[in-house]
């Protein structure tokens, strides 16, 4: 439960300059947290969110039914992105779930999404293993199953990987929150050079997964918003038809 002080602590570091990362890192409060406090929405200090949120802080929308109400669909199928591209579940004795989203260190500002996306889905605190090369982010709940059903034993491209209903009906109301996951974290946007030719290099997309069913759930989000695309070759899914680079563009931020 959050108290006055922390309240006030955030608004004080937020007033000397200090941005969402560094009073996180600071207190220990998540940045989904820190942004609703100074946007006006308060806790009520007794174990509740008040205002936009309206809800208590541990509540699991799959398992009390509110996925309308305690779901942020936005972030969530981000998230689930991250998860189906770079992500795993592992659980210990005691059933609690960890999280793990594993994010390049070239690459500080997709850390920073995917930490916002992990607070704003379950606010729970969000930590950091550095790692050579890269930086895994997690967090631990015991419901982080609930919301990724797609854990099982072994890697997901020797097992099944599909989505449930209400998790394609979310995805459906707007695919391209996954697609913007899955691109940052099993894709890339190049500049291709056509070899032996004059024509100036142009921008595609590639999205590179070894699941051949995580594979046709990005190309049929792909779809249902007209993006073409084609296979480079089994584990390769090439977008480069200028319309469709422009619609990717559109929504997709430069990883940086």
């Amino acid at each position: 439960m959050y108290s006055a002080h922390e309240v006030a602590l955030v608004n004080k570091l937020w007033a000397e300059g200090k941005n969402k990362s560094e009073i996180s890192r600071a207190t220990g409060i998540s940045r989904f947290t820190i942004r609703e406090w100074l946007e006006g929405r308060t806790p009520d200090f007794d174990g509740h969110r008040v205002g936009a949120v309206g809800h208590a802080r541990y509540a699991c929308p799959v398992c009390t039914d509110h996925l309308e109400s305690l779901l942020p669909r936005e972030e969530y199928v981000y998230l689930l992105g991250l998860y189906l591209g770079d992500g795993c579940l592992s659980v210990s004795k005691k059933g609690v779930y960890r999280l793990r989203i594993a994010c390049c260190d070239a690459y500080p500002q997709l850390m920073d999404w995917c930490e916002e996306a992990m607070s704003a889905v379950l606010p729970t605190k969000v930590g950091r293993i550095h790692h050579v090369g890269c930086t895994e982010l997690y967090s631990d709940s015991k419901h982080w199953g609930c919301l990724f059903p797609q854990h099982g034993s072994g890697r997901k491209h020797e097992r099944k990987i599909e989505l449930v209903p209400w998790q394609q009906e979310l995805v459906d109301a707007d695919p391209r929150p996954l697609i913007r996951g899955l691109i940052h974290s099993d894709g890339t946007r190049v500049l291709n050079r056509a070899v032996g030719t004059d024509y100036p290099p142009y921008p595609r997309y590639h999205f590179t997964n070894a699941s051949a069913d995580i594979r046709e759930i990005f190309t049929r989000a792909c779809d249902a918003i007209g993006v073409e695309w084609r296979y480079n070759n089994a584990r390769n899914i090439s977008v480069a038809k200028r319309a469709s680079v422009a619609i990717l563009d559109s929504f997709i931020e430069p990883k940086s």
